[in-house]
């Protein structure tokens, strides 16, 4: 655990890239459906949003989730510095509820007409591949940090378990929003418990009734639990439209367009409303 929390940085680094080249590499072998954009204009520019997230969050952030978990634990603030808790047992719990979390704010950004503004950006994306697991607004990205800091604090969640479910999130995240198809027989297994690339795609399909479903980032039993579980789509992957019709679903967004996008008004999708 020593070692987790001193490598932190080295090991999300090298758990992020790895598993984006790995993923990159497999949705040329074996991809879900085929591509909707062209691989370079996609790929520069999420690339780009992910640099621009980070530095701003850098920015105004130096301490970021996991500081805020050490400085609990440092002045013992928060429920579980509180309350007689084995290590382990709180690591586990602290990882449920930061999923739980997690899947609940991605339920609000749905249902919130200002925060749909923000996350809509994200469903602009006209054909998934792992670099969209980082497609968000920087502002969105502001927000979301606070709500985790604040949970963290007043949960006060081990430095480990932030750390662990910071890489689960991401890895997941770039797992499940790749463009790779499964052997059916895996897909059935892993579906049990998280959220596979078909899962997830379905929440991307252009039909709101496909968008309004499957939340969940890494486990599947929020969604199961309270309803919002989608298992098939409605059409075939390949016939399947990405995207928000309001933004048109033929020509990728550029990333100023994508930036200034919550400050502009765009032809009302009838469903999504």
């Amino acid at each position: 655990m020593d070692l987790l929390i001193e490598n932190e940085q080295n090991i999300r680094i090298s758990v992020s890239v790895g598993l984006l080249l790995l993923l990159a590499g497999a949705e040329f072998i074996i991809p879900l459906a085929r591509r909707k954009t062209g691989r370079a204009f996609q790929w520069s520019t999420n690339i780009l949003i992910i640099v621009v997230n980070t530095a701003i969050l850098r920015l105004l952030f130096p301490l970021l989730a996991v500081g805020v978990a050490q400085y609990a634990d440092k002045n013992a603030i928060g429920l579980f510095n509180v309350i007689e808790l084995n290590e382990w047992p709180a690591i586990i719990l602290s990882l449920l509820l930061l999923d739980l979390l997690i899947y609940g704010q991605h339920v609000l950004v749905h249902k919130v007409p200002v925060l749909w503004r923000l996350h809509r950006m994200h469903h602009t994306e006209l054909g998934l591949d792992v670099t969209t697991a980082n497609r968000f607004h920087p502002i969105e990205i502001i927000i979301s940090m606070l709500i985790k800091m604040g949970f963290v604090l007043i949960l006060g969640v081990p430095v480990v378990a932030v750390i662990l479910f910071e890489i689960l999130l991401n890895g997941l995240a770039l797992f499940n929003h790749s463009n790779i198809k499964l052997p059916a027989s895996l897909e059935k297994i892993l579906r049990i418990f998280i959220i596979t690339p078909e899962i997830h795609w379905i929440h991307h399909s252009e039909i709101a009734v496909e968008t309004n479903s499957n939340y969940g980032f890494n486990l599947c039993i929020w969604d199961k639990i309270f309803g919002t579980y989608t298992s098939k789509p409605i059409l075939a992957f390949d016939e399947m439209h990405q995207g928000l019709s309001e933004f048109g679903l033929e020509k990728p967004l550029d990333i100023i367009e994508l930036i200034i996008s919550p400050f502009k008004n765009y032809p009302a999708h009838k469903e999504q409303e």
